[in-house]
């Protein structure tokens, strides 16, 4: 019997095609890249890993991008192998690490590599699921790492979701790794159904005449004309409700609400969900705040929907969840609030919730017992929380800079969640239509099924430190060119190069032909590197090139001026000027009845004559827009009905104000330009502009300008690909010798005759993994965090990995604290400094600035306060942190306290504060989640 029968004989359902077909490679001995839809069942392939390691006596690795995932894989392994075959890592937990399969977050096993760890011997597979997190901006790089310092002998299962360039990131795999099988799969086991919900109706996305086998063209589906109907009139009756309203402002009725065409309120929406049969479902929703505010309305509501029965199995699972949680904390958390809404089948799911909350929905939703899951998008990463539907409210998200559309990639990945196996027929997206949402562009997203992956890959100071420790200068130059980052740099330079190659061959034919069409009229050719400017025919092109240059770069010039005139113009206006609109549908006069609120981009909002209401920009006009007269506007000006805009619309054109006749023309900047001026002259005195445009010779040398412009561009492209990774680890390499981080030594194997040496400091550094790892560093050696007690030093500790959603630092001297704090945090802050403006001479970006907005929070946690009084602290205008930030962070303090401990050692005055400092932190919900 095969070690795949044998596994398969203890699964009670049949592996898939795909499924198969990636146990039997790995089985023969190849690593294996799978990737397929969300829920297809991916996870298999990395359990029959685990079971290859454990039937040949060696070890395997299960690492999982996240800690909620490690902690749900640690389950679902041991509920199968068993306690004493099973361990978990993960910065926050150490259960059974010597066992031979332990579960962790990436990070781990890239830092075990990095210390050459013993845990590593014996290691035979490694599982990297959720391996498309290589394309993260932040964490991506990790992924890399492990997947290029993992030894030859391991065979490394990357499981991945859908991605359009599989094969591209296999062959990267098997370049690095050598034999790779790469087993994609894109069908989905259980086929996903696309809706809108346009007030209380559902209906399908695409029109179900596309469905019947003589429409089966093989095109992308219509979108249906029914919903596009419904739309349309939903609008009409939004736009009848607002003019009514209109009306009985003005006749002293009594407002009313919610008209004809209002979206749905949540509450309704969850029992439209109810009466289609979409139960249970996910509302992505990409804001915190916006998840507790829409379980708020459905409590307020009195939704339910649970049996008393089902309430009273949510509370033994409530009850066990909470078992850690002391009374008093519970009143800060506000469990019976909580309590109540999981009591009906409703629930919030975010970052900002403690783990134990967001461990509790999950088990009561998995068991069926939550029916309505309000969520951010961080519950789609892989966490096994299917739904048969899933809810779209918006197509926008904040990215931490801006307000973003959501990519087709992201829409897969949430919409992924519909769909349970084994239970659903099939599974729902539904997206809740409002006026922003056009069906035609959900259509797109729901129609692209795959996104490519791109590597985030970038050398740092931690890494840089451990590939010269390990591989020497070569040996690091040449890891970051196997990088996936580089590889798919050169496969696009493989392209340029070749086009690169194939102008210059054509550039030397097309020369050797213009040289003898040149003499065959009595002209030099010129072009040669001794030639005068201008000199012989190819110099007359050049000056021709250089005349239209210099014309473009006039115009631009000429069109930016323009434009700063007219926005310059546009923030002026004041309410009651009259303007004229030059161009598009509404052109005519135009009175401004709100001015513009944004300098940047002013947009004043006008009524012109026939009675068309709207915002006009830099785009409406060609010149800046001039004042024509001023118009009296009633205080409350009715713009917003019909009848409203056709009254200003007509007393506009009883103000007798005309539009202008036209503007007479400027002269242009050409004529005025010396350098212009001289270049012509030059040009109608060469001997060559005697010749006839229609010649021959201009048509070749046409083309030989297209050629150098396509060889300039290419060459570009190539030296911008190929030199990035290279010049920024020389930057990176340039600040660590200033500190004193490496040193140069001679070397006559190295291709330089010298290598970089760590020195006892850059071994310090090579342990510390943190966004903040030089600061924190240079001021382990410089001392100043020696005399703290342990609560001070986790508040200084907490400025290196803290960041604000808001700009809250304000200074050393400002904030509350101990003087050994303050004095403690100002030096941080001083070394901050040095190492920035070390790291702008070697033009490194800078370190992110220490942030103090939880430091004053975690050392009055640390010294033994309450709970309450640590939030209010760690709040920002006013606001308490809510419980899961306030663990998420604790957790990273004690992360980077635990690393400097290891760093100076136990004994040392330090290490001895780092150790009593975690300890102080660890109590209470800090304990109650770390296990």
């Amino acid at each position: 019997m095969t070690h795949l029968d044998a596994f398969t004989s203890l699964l009670d359902f049949g592996l898939d095609d795909f499924q198969r077909r990636a146990c039997e490679a790995l089985e023969a001995g190849h690593g294996v890249l799978v990737c397929a839809p969300t829920g297809a069942g991916k996870t298999i392939v990395g359990e029959f890993a685990v079971h290859l390691a454990l039937a040949g006596g060696t070890k395997c690795f299960y690492t999982t991008p996240i800690k909620a995932l490690s902690n749900q894989k640690y389950a679902d392994l041991v509920a199968v192998h068993g306690h004493e075959s099973v361990g978990l890592l993960t910065g926050d937990s150490s259960i059974n690490p010597d066992a031979p399969v332990v579960v962790m977050t990436t990070e781990v096993v890239r830092n075990m590599i990095y210390a050459e760890s013993r845990a590593l011997d014996g290691l035979s597979h490694v599982v990297m699921d959720e391996v498309h997190f290589l394309a993260d901006r932040f964490r991506g790089a990790v992924w890399e790492e492990v997947i290029l310092h993992l030894e030859p002998s391991v065979r490394v299962v990357s499981l991945s979701a859908t991605v359009s360039n599989a094969e591209e990131f296999g062959d990267w795999i098997q370049t690095v790794r050598g034999d790779t099988s790469v087993i994609v799969d894109e069908h989905r086991p259980v086929p996903l159904s696309q809706h809108m919900l346009v007030g209380n109706r559902l209906f399908d996305l695409f029109d179900p005449a596309d469905r019947a086998p003589e429409r089966r063209t093989g095109a992308r589906p219509r979108v249906n004309p029914d919903l596009k109907r419904q739309i349309r009139h939903r609008i009409l009756l939004a736009e009848d409700d607002r003019e009514a309203r209109g009306r009985g402002r003005r006749s002293g009725a009594p407002r009313h609400r919610g008209g004809r065409g209002a979206v749905l309120s949540r509450p309704h929406m969850v029992g439209v969900l109810d009466r289609e049969g979409l139960l249970p479902a996910i509302d992505f929703i990409f804001s915190r705040a916006g998840c507790d505010a829409a379980l708020s309305q459905c409590l307020r509501s009195g939704l339910s929907l649970l049996a008393p029965e089902e309430a009273a199995a949510v509370d033994e699972v409530v009850d066990r969840h909470l078992s850690d949680l002391s009374p008093g904390d519970a009143d800060v958390l506000g469990v019976d609030e909580w309590r109540e809404g999981l009591r009906r089948g409703l629930a919030a799911h975010h970052a900002g919730l403690l783990p134990m909350f967001r461990h509790a929905v999950e088990e009561l939703f998995v068991k069926g017992l939550v029916k309505m899951v309000f969520a951010t998008e961080t519950l789609a990463l892989g966490i096994n929380m299917p739904a048969r539907s899933v809810v779209l409210q918006r197509l926008v998200k904040y990215n931490g800079e801006s307000h973003v559309d959501l990519t087709p990639g992201e829409y897969t990945q949430l919409t992924g969640r519909a769909g349970r196996r084994g239970i659903d027929v099939e599974g729902h997206a539904v997206v809740v239509w409002t006026p922003e949402v056009v069906p035609e562009e959900v259509a797109g997203l729901a129609g692209a099924r795959t996104f490519p992956l791109r590597s985030s890959f970038s050398p740092e100071y931690n890494m840089a430190v451990n590939l010269l420790d390990r591989l020497g200068l070569d040996g690091a130059r040449e890891l970051l060119h196997r990088s996936f980052a580089q590889f798919q740099a050169d496969r696009s330079v493989v392209g340029q190069a070749r086009k690169l190659h194939e102008s210059q061959r054509a550039l030397r034919r097309l020369d050797a032909e213009l040289a003898r069409a040149a003499e065959a009229r009595g002209l030099e050719p010129g072009g040669g590197e001794d030639a005068e400017p201008y000199e012989g025919f190819l110099g007359y092109i050049t000056l021709r090139e250089d005349i239209r240059r210099r014309e473009r770069d006039l115009k631009y010039r000429k069109r930016i001026h323009t434009e700063d005139a007219i926005v310059a113009d546009l923030a002026a206006l004041k309410r009651g000027h009259v303007i004229a609109v030059p161009v598009g549908r509404h052109r005519g006069l135009a009175v401004v009845v709100e001015p513009a609120t944004q300098a940047a981009d002013p947009k004043p909002l006008v009524v012109t004559e026939d009675a068309w209401c709207g915002r006009v920009a830099l785009r409406d006009f060609v010149n800046p827009p001039e004042v024509l007269g001023n118009m009296r506007l009633p205080k409350n000006a009715d713009r917003r009905t019909g009848r409203g805009r056709r009254d200003l619309a007509s007393a506009l054109r009883s103000t007798g104000i005309e539009m202008p006749r036209g503007r007479s023309k400027k002269r242009s900047d050409a004529a005025d330009d010396p350098e212009l001026r001289a270049l012509r002259r030059t040009l109608r005195e060469h001997p060559a502009h005697q010749l006839d445009n229609g010649d021959e010779l201009f048509r070749l040398a046409e083309r030989r300008n297209r050629l150098l412009r396509d060889i300039v561009n290419a060459e570009r492209a190539i030296g911008e690909r190929t030199s990035t990774l290279g010049i920024t680890f020389d930057h990176i390499v340039g600040v660590l010798t200033e500190l004193g981080y490496l040193e140069k030594v001679r070397d006559a194997s190295e291709s330089t005759g010298h290598t970089m040496r760590v020195t006892d400091a850059g071994r310090v550094l090579s342990r510390i993994y943190s966004e903040s790892d030089l600061v924190v560093t240079e001021c382990i050696r410089a001392g100043v965090w020696e005399e703290l007690s342990p609560s001070d030093l986790a508040a200084v500790v907490a400025a290196l990995v803290f960041e604000s959603r808001r700009d809250s630092y304000g200074g050393i001297d400002t904030m509350p604290g101990s003087r050994s704090l303050r004095v403690a945090l100002g030096a941080t802050v001083d070394i901050w400094n040095r190492v920035t403006a070390v790291e702008a001479r070697h033009r490194v970006t800078p370190t992110r600035e220490p942030d103090t907005g939880f430091s004053l929070a975690v050392a009055t946690w640390a010294s033994g306060r309450s709970l309450t009084e640590a939030l209010v602290l760690a709040g920002e205008r006013g606001q308490l942190l809510s419980p899961g930030d306030f663990v998420r962070w604790n957790r990273q303090v004690i992360d980077l306290l635990e690393q400097i401990r290891l760093c100076v050692g136990t004994d040392t005055r330090l290490g001895g504060t780092a150790r009593a400092a975690v300890k102080a932190i660890r109590r209470g919900v800090v304990a109650a989640e770390l296990g």
